[in-house]
C-alpha cells in the first residue's frame, strides 16, 4: 500500500493493560440522517422504566447545539456551580437539567375528535433534542449535522477511576466498560467523571447504569442465539456504525482509525482515549445571495477541530483525495470500506473467538 492511499506513520493503538481485544465502533456522520432509529431501539431494550425514564445511552444530537444532557460539553459537563446553585461532589442534576418527558394531548385528538394541534400537556422549557435542526449559520449558508453519540468504552475511563468501590471497570476480553451492580452503593462519582455524561444514576435501585455495548448479543445471546453487533448498529436504515476490534488489523476500524486515519475520537483533549470514532461530516460548499458557489466550507473547519481534535483536517484532505481519485475512474479501498454494506465486514465480532 502506498504512501497516497494510507499513513505511513507507525501505529498508535492503545489497548488498557489486561484487555485482551479493545471492542471498539466507527460512525460515518455522513449517512446519519437524525432519524433516532438507534435510539428508540437502545430504550426499548435496555432503559425502559424503572428509573430509567431519563437516560438515553444511546441518543442522536444536533450539532451546533447544546445536546443531551444540556450543555454537556460545557466546563462540568454543563452542571457547573453558579450563583444560584452549588454543586456538591457527587451531586447529580434533577430530571429536568437532563430534559424531562412529558405527555402530548393524543387523547383529545384521535379519541375525542378534537381540532386542536398536537402540543405537550404541559410548558417544557428543556428536553432530549430541544434544538434539533436549528444548528448555526445564516441564510442561505446555515448548517447542522447529526452526532449520535453512546458510551466511549475508554481505554482510560475516568468513570473507572472515580467510583472509590471499583464498581466500574473494563472487561478483560473485550474492553467493554460496566458497572457491577452489587459493589455499586450509588455515591455517583461515576456521573460526574465522565466528561461525556454518559454515566446515569437511577434513583429508584439506587445505583449506576450506562450502555452495555449490548454485550449478551456479542456474546450469542441475541436474536435467534447467535452473534449480533449492538442494537443501535444493526437498526440504523442508513447502516452508518462498524463495529468490530480496534486491533483486528484486517478490519476496516482497524484501516480507518490506523492506516488512513480518517476516524477521530470525539473531544481527545479529554484525554480518555474512546473507542468510539466518527468520520467527520462534509457539507456542500456556501452559497451567494445570488446562488453561486462560493469555495468557502459550509462547516467551518474549526468547528470540526473542536469537536474531533486537530487531526480532523488532515482526516478531511485524505478523503477528499481518495474521492477525487474515485470521480477520476481510480480505486480506492478507503471508499469502498466507506461504502461497504457487508455485514460480515461491517460487525466483526468472531474474529478472536479461537484465539
Amino acid at each position: 500500500m502506498s504512501t497516497d492511499d494510507a499513513q505511513d506513520d507507525d501505529t498508535h493503538i492503545d489497548i488498557a493493560d489486561g484487555v485482551d481485544h479493545q471492542v471498539a465502533m466507527v460512525m460515518d456522520l455522513n449517512k446519519c440522517i437524525g432519524c433516532q432509529t438507534c435510539t428508540v431501539a437502545c430504550k426499548t431494550l435496555w432503559t425502559e422504566g424503572g428509573g430509567r425514564e431519563h437516560m438515553y445511552w444511546n441518543n442522536v444530537e444536533t450539532k451546533p447545539g447544546k445536546g443531551y444532557p444540556e450543555d454537556w460539553e460545557d466546563s462540568g459537563g454543563g452542571w457547573q456551580s453558579d450563583e444560584h446553585s452549588e454543586r456538591q461532589p457527587g451531586e447529580i442534576p434533577n430530571d429536568g437539567e437532563y430534559g424531562g418527558d412529558w405527555e402530548f394531548n393524543h387523547e383529545e385528538i384521535f379519541y375525542d375528535g378534537s381540532d386542536e394541534p398536537l402540543r405537550p400537556q404541559a410548558d417544557p422549557e428543556w428536553g432530549p433534542n430541544w434544538d434539533e435542526d436549528q444548528g448555526a449559520g445564516e441564510y442561505p449558508n446555515s448548517y447542522y449535522f447529526y452526532l449520535p453519540r453512546i458510551c466511549n468504552h475508554c481505554t482510560h475511563p475516568s468513570c473507572v477511576e472515580a467510583c472509590p468501590r471499583k464498581a466500574l471497570y473494563k472487561r478483560e476480553e473485550d474492553g467493554i466498560v460496566l458497572v457491577d451492580q452489587e459493589r455499586c452503593r450509588g455515591y455517583r462519582y461515576c456521573v460526574e467523571g465522565c466528561p461525556y455524561k454518559k454515566v446515569y444514576y437511577n434513583a429508584v435501585s439506587k445505583k449506576s447504569e450506562k450502555c452495555i455495548f449490548c454485550f449478551p448479543r456479542i456474546e450469542g445471546e441475541g436474536p435467534d442465539d447467535t452473534v449480533h453487533a449492538t442494537a443501535c448498529a444493526e437498526e440504523c436504515p442508513p447502516q452508518l456504525r462498524l463495529v468490530g476490534y480496534l486491533d483486528d488489523e484486517d478490519g476496516p476500524i482497524y484501516k480507518l482509525v490506523e492506516e488512513y486515519e480518517v476516524a477521530l475520537p470525539l473531544h481527545p483533549e479529554f484525554a480518555t482515549v474512546p473507542n468510539v470514532y466518527y468520520i467527520p461530516p462534509y457539507a456542500p460548499p456556501q452559497h451567494s445571495e445570488d446562488g453561486e458557489t462560493i469555495d468557502v466550507e459550509r462547516i467551518p473547519r474549526d468547528y470540526l477541530e473542536e469537536l474531533f481534535g486537530e487531526r480532523v483536517d488532515e482526516a478531511l484532505d485524505t478523503i477528499e483525495r481518495h474521492r477525487d481519485r474515485v470521480r477520476r475512474g481510480g480505486e480506492s479501498e478507503l471508499m469502498e470500506i466507506l461504502q461497504d454494506k457487508n455485514p460480515a465486514q461491517q460487525y466483526r465480532l468472531g474474529v478472536f473467538d479461537d484465539a
